[in-house]
């Protein structure tokens, strides 16, 4: 693999830190600012809205814009935010530094994908994303607790210059390993060096309704995950009976399973595209499940977790790789708009999580609510199956060719 995903990656390393290392400092930010916690949890939601809105809005803004070019403005963006959060004198400066901070977060990973792939051969394109997303999984399975030990020994705002400083080692990265220029592959309209077709031109790219079918699958299969995870804490203390003190060295087990299976899913991803997405969500339902109903037993509890991490970031490379394949003409603003698509997915799960909570169904009712958004997304990527399938025998009808051998029941492919 080309180095220079390698300083994708720590781009991704130092965002994905931004946006969680938060949760564990929270109570030093209250006490520093004098809010309440519930108050200092707004860095966190308006770090998520903010994602949303830069995952489309800048993302369409940088259209014309050299995509080398783009990923520098956005560090430049990344490090102005993080800085800004480091020395912040109020609580509205820091939420103004979060806000900052986070509007390179949709369009970084969005951009960032289309180069990826535009840097490895058609072949390896969903391994390349996959290594641009390992920062994000490294930042939860280390970075996130180092930075809040580090955070705690010396005062929370070390841990924003610590991020501050990795932006600026991103930023020489891309500056120095991402080429100009770079060859054209034959499905995407130009090399990742070169501006885009334009802000019309990626908008065209939303008429297929196989980007749609993509979104909704990505929301609701990513949701189904994030919404089990969202409230994990209490299913692990309340139902499982471990002691607080060891939830976050459980979530490590979780984080290591979302390394690995974000490089297996997206090495399966280039082999067969709609095959890998359709068995994963199958698997995701039934661990979810499973966990659901084991989760009184500690040890079953620890592998659940691993496999829930696992499995449900085994998707992302391959959720990515099926919208930008479906936008071929123009990917950029399709990229940063399934980038979006996640973190509704986040706040969907969530939602549907908490209502059941709120029901009172039990501590491990967010598993189940997990399971079942899950299955919906699986639903919907049997229906662009089929939709594909259809696509493409009329697209054999319309010039005449012969019908190809009929693909066995159960094979459904997304090449």
């Amino acid at each position: 693999m080309p180095v220079a995903l390698w300083a994708l990656a720590i781009g991704g390393f130092g965002i994905g830190l931004t946006e969680f290392v938060i949760m564990g400092l929270l109570p030093e930010v209250a006490t520093d600012f004098g809010v309440t916690e519930t108050v200092a949890g707004y860095l966190i939601s308006g770090y998520a809205l903010s994602v949303a809105v830069g995952a489309v809005g800048l993302t369409a803004a940088l259209t014309r814009v050299d995509r080398k070019k783009a990923l520098l403005g956005l560090m430049i963006l990344f490090i102005a935010g993080n800085l800004v959060s480091a020395v912040a004198p109020t609580y509205e400066l820091m939420m103004l530094g979060r806000i900052v901070a986070a509007l390179c977060h949709g369009a970084f990973f969005g951009i960032g994908a289309v180069v990826a792939a535009d840097l490895v051969a058609r072949d390896r394109r969903a391994a390349a994303i996959s290594i641009m997303f390992a920062g994000l999984t490294v930042a939860n399975v280390l970075g996130v607790p180092f930075g809040t030990l580090l955070g705690q020994a010396a005062g929370w705002r070390s841990t924003f210059w610590a991020i501050t400083g990795i932006g600026v080692l991103a930023f020489v990265g891309i500056a120095l390993l991402v080429p100009a220029r770079v060859g054209v592959p034959d499905d995407v309209a130009g090399p990742s060096g070169q501006a885009g077709p334009g802000l019309r031109g990626e908008l065209a790219a939303f008429r297929a309704p196989q980007v749609w079918l993509s979104i909704a699958v990505t929301v609701l299969g990513y949701g189904g995950m994030f919404g089990a995870f969202t409230y994990i804490a209490f299913t692990l203390t309340e139902v499982s009976g471990f002691a607080s003190s060891t939830v976050p060295w459980l979530l490590i087990l979780f984080g290591a399973g979302l390394f690995v299976g974000n490089l297996v899913g997206g090495k399966a991803a280039d082999k067969n595209l709609g095959a890998t997405l359709l068995t994963l969500l199958v698997l995701l339902t039934v661990v979810l499940a499973v966990f659901a109903l084991t989760a009184t037993s500690q040890v079953a509890t620890m592998i659940s977790l691993v496999l829930m991490g696992a499995v449900g970031f085994a998707t992302v490379p391959g959720l990515q790789m099926r919208v930008m394949r479906h936008a071929s003409a123009a990917p950029t603003l399709a990229s940063g708009a399934n980038i979006a698509a996640f973190n509704i997915g986040n706040a969907f799960g969530a939602w549907v999580g908490g209502l059941t909570l709120a029901a009172g169904l039990g501590y491990t009712s967010p598993l189940w609510a997990g399971a079942l958004v899950t299955l919906a997304g699986l639903v919907v990527m049997v229906v662009a199956a089929l939709v594909r399938g259809g696509e493409r025998a009329e697209a054999r009808t319309a010039r005449r060719e012969p019908e190809r051998p009929a693909v066995p029941a159960g094979q459904l492919v997304d090449r």
